[in-house]
């Protein structure tokens, strides 16, 4: 089995990421082959609206065409059993790189058909994990269902796991943060961020079965 990861956010070892990492581990102990890229390293570029994907007897039918950094990817993820994207939400939606991403990996697989078919011959499962400082995660359900729909239509059976009201910085007197309760905060990251990452761990294992 192979599952790629994928980190959205812009740190490499804050929370998206760790959650990220468990995710890796519990597909690692279900006997799975790991690749870890941060989306940040690559040079790349959302659709380019160039519709090579769909030219009929075209090199590129159903694969995205752009030769960049996240080619080689789009195509192990095409390959892999299952892919891991874990993102912050900012103001209310995914950073430009994570939907640039998105863009790159949707669009291939839609074709202009009546009957709805996909261009994708091969199911991979989806896990996203969202991390946020947002306290209620109610308030992203409208996104996190659109996200999940269109990955299931496009790849295979998605899940999702968030983390909310999490902790941004080390040291808050460091930074202007008055309107946080940092010790809630605090406690909630000692207490409750590594039953997110125990989340994120089942559902890579979840994935796999």
């Amino acid at each position: 089995m192979k599952v790629i990861g994928l980190n959205g956010s812009p740190r490499k070892s804050w929370n998206s990421a760790r959650m990220l990492e468990h995710a890796l581990l519990g597909a690692k102990d279900m006997g799975a082959e790991t690749e870890l890229y941060h989306l940040i390293d690559l040079d790349f570029s959302g659709c380019r609206s160039c519709f090579a994907c769909k030219r009929k007897g075209g090199s590129s039918f159903g694969r995205c065409a752009v030769k960049d950094d996240l080619k080689p990817i789009l195509d192990k993820i095409l390959d892999a059993d299952a892919v891991i994207i874990s993102m912050p939400v900012y103001f209310g939606d995914v950073p430009g790189m994570v939907r640039n991403l998105f863009e790159r990996i949707w669009f291939p697989g839609l074709m202009y058909r009546m009957d709805g078919a996909c261009a994708y011959d091969k199911k991979v499962n989806v896990g996203l994990i969202y991390t946020m400082n947002c306290p209620d995660e109610h308030f992203y359900d409208q996104l996190i269902g659109e996200h999940k729909g269109a990955f299931g239509r496009f790849l295979g059976r998605t899940e999702a796991v968030c983390a909310t009201e999490t902790l941004q910085f080390d040291n808050y007197d460091l930074y202007v943060g008055d309107m946080f309760d940092v010790p809630r905060r605090q406690e909630k990251h000692e207490k409750i961020f590594p039953e997110d990452c125990r989340r994120a761990y089942e559902m890579a294992q979840n994935l796999l079965k």
